[in-house]
């Protein structure tokens, strides 16, 4: 068996056996810290602090993707030969030898949610000419409760610090709470610092029972409120069939759906469309034209999960 083994790895490897095999964890744990450095790389030359957001670039968001997925295959290689986050060091007899790890879990997490953002731009044709191939499995990974627990863990202490009027650890604490947003959604972190500016002006009363994610659905649910009654408000459509419609997993693929779509358009009314896209592009329209308007917007609204409406009776007010 032994001649066998020599006879098979000579042939098929020129007598170089390590070849023939995966990489063991030592050679993977520094391939993951080189692979970090790379991706590091990409959002430094962008400008990018903490990896708050995704590159503007559409060739710097295609090397994101390409050095991330590279990198989660070596973490799953590692992960199977026994690597784990909560360990930071790993020690090696033969040979003798001491590897850090230079990405924390958090920083793994927050690459995540960038490449889910890169994931819903592409899907949402917003990679233009570059094509990003993405990889379902890491979009479908989650962060949420140890995001949660790592952002709760540094409101606590920014409550703490805010309430004992040292101005240096407020500071210090205050940023690693800006650090923790890092981790949210685009949309998330624009709520989390509004949020946050309340806390600080003293407006709001801080429920201990409540988690930082509480607050932070909280804060969106108020602005979607307002979104929706804003968009009912220039098109008359039915909003409990709009917000039903909203707390579906809603894609362009599947947004007529049983003719749910359809259902919600029919509910515009035509003569409150009317004045309103009149009033905003401040010409007549034809019923045509404003079918087509409406029915778009209406549709770019529900894909998006809202968004702030033009409205032409705010810019009358302030004339006023």
């Amino acid at each position: 068996m032994t001649r066998n083994i020599a006879a098979a790895v000579k042939l098929y490897s020129g007598d170089k056996v390590i070849g023939l095999y995966a990489q063991r964890l030592p050679n993977n744990l520094a391939r993951m810290n080189a692979s970090f450095v790379e991706i590091t790389a990409i959002f430094t030359a962008a400008g990018i602090e903490n990896y708050m957001k995704l590159p503007d670039d559409l060739t710097e968001r295609a090397t994101f993707a390409k050095c991330f997925q590279e990198f989660n295959k070596i973490l799953a290689a590692a992960r199977i030969q026994g690597f784990i986050w909560e360990k930071s060091v790993y020690e090696f007899d033969e040979p003798k030898s001491a590897i850090t790890i230079s990405i924390s879990q958090h920083q793994y997490l927050t690459l995540v949610q960038r490449y889910k953002e890169l994931s819903a731009a592409a899907a949402g044709g917003g990679g233009g000419d570059i094509p990003f191939e993405i990889d379902s499995h890491i979009s479908e990974i989650d962060t949420g409760k140890i995001d949660t627990d790592y952002m709760n863990s540094r409101f606590a202490k920014y409550l703490k610090v805010l309430q004992s009027g040292d101005e240096h650890a407020k500071e210090a604490t205050l940023g690693e709470l800006h650090r923790s947003f890092s981790s949210l959604s685009q949309e998330q972190q624009k709520f989390a610092e509004i949020f946050l500016r309340d806390v600080q002006r003293g407006e709001l009363q801080i429920d201990p029972a409540r988690s930082f994610r509480d607050y932070l659905c909280e804060y969106k649910n108020q602005a979607r409120n307002h979104q929706v009654a804003a968009i009912v408000k220039c098109l008359g459509i039915d909003a409990l069939k709009l917000q039903a419609l909203l707390n579906t997993n809603v894609t362009e693929a599947n947004l007529n759906e049983y003719g749910r779509f359809d259902a919600l358009k029919a509910t515009i009314d035509k003569a409150i469309a009317k004045a309103y896209f009149e009033a905003l592009e401040g010409v007549g329209l034809p019923p045509f034209k404003v079918n087509i308007k409406s029915a778009e917007l209406l549709k770019k609204f529900v894909i998006a999960g809202g968004f702030e409406i033009k409205a032409h009776d705010r810019q009358s007010d302030s004339v006023s």
